[in-house]
């Protein structure tokens, strides 16, 4: 497969949904947000489909995820990378993380997990004597800190090797994992900006380190609060957030924009193309706080 790079522009940002349902409006949130960010830098923005876990993709909902984001005018460069069909990739990459000593195996059960999922079954001691089937876990070293500048969350530092002492990159049952399958995919699209939802502030850590020892650059990261429903949850797939409704596009630009805190485009015209337009020319992330102090319900349109 050729190298998807086709510009030199300083700034790639990137949408990865997961085909697990269709699109709702907190994925439209931060689709809308990382597009907005790379259209007002002029860059490109990248679209990849992170169908790397089949028992809990729902048919039809890549297809789908594709049209709602079309009939929301976010209209993105290049092909669509889709995750399931890059495993050489991922293979390479743990082979190398392999040969430079970052990994073990591990075969405890779910009951065996500690904290953050940590193993706890000594498996690092015993490499020799693993059953099968294992997963393939990264041996972070008690001395590893990881530091990084947020845009909108400010300055992180995570003493990963005491709060996260080993993660998973492949699964027991032989599946890709996600931590490293964004490393590598960010790196192999040229990613330079990474925009998105809060509550994968707490993977970037764990992202950083690989970048690191793989020897990947790591991207400018920006992490926007999520919306929630009335109850305080985070509106997702799992909690059974409504579709978006594609024939409200307009309204649900709108109602995105406003919990982005952005300036509200003229009621006229209301087009998708004008909405974006304007939302392009004004886009302001320091505007976005930090954290949302106010629940949102599933918002417009939907």
């Amino acid at each position: 497969m050729p190298h998807p790079r086709s510009t030199t522009l300083p700034y790639r940002g990137r949408f990865a949904p997961s085909p697990t349902g269709p699109l709702h409006q907190g994925s439209l949130i931060a689709a809308l947000a990382s597009y907005l960010d790379a259209r007002h830098h002029r860059g490109a923005w990248l679209l990849r489909m992170e169908d790397l876990d089949p028992p809990r993709e729902e048919s039809g909902a890549a297809q789908r995820i594709l049209d709602s984001l079309q009939n929301h005018g976010l209209l993105w460069d290049e092909e669509v990378l889709w995750q399931g069909q890059r495993h050489a990739a991922y293979a390479q990459a743990l082979e190398q993380l392999w040969a430079n000593n970052h990994l073990f195996y591990c075969d405890c059960t779910r009951q065996m997990l500690g904290p953050e999922g940590a193993c706890c079954g000594g498996c690092r001691r015993r490499q020799g004597s693993i059953a099968t089937p294992a997963a393939t876990r990264v041996n972070v070293p008690p001395s590893t800190h990881i530091h990084f500048t947020d845009r909108i969350q400010g300055e992180q530092s995570t003493g990963l090797g005491q709060a996260l002492p080993d993660f998973v990159v492949k699964r027991k049952d032989g599946l890709d994992a996600y931590q490293l399958a964004v490393v590598v995919d960010d790196a192999w699209q040229g990613v330079t900006h990474v925009l998105r939802g809060s509550d994968l502030l707490g993977s970037t850590a764990r992202q950083v380190l690989l970048q690191q020892a793989l020897g990947h650059p790591t991207p400018a990261y920006c992490h926007i609060p999520v919306i929630t429903d009335t109850a305080g949850q985070k509106l997702s797939k799992q909690n059974h957030a409504p579709a978006l409704d594609d024939s409200h596009a307009p309204a649900n630009l709108r109602a995105a924009l406003d919990f982005l805190c952005q300036d509200t485009p003229p009621a006229m015209p209301n087009t998708t193309d004008d909405i974006l337009a304007f939302a392009i020319e004004r886009w302001a992330p320091q505007k976005i706080p930090a954290v949302m102090s106010i629940a949102s319900t599933s918002g417009a349109g939907s």
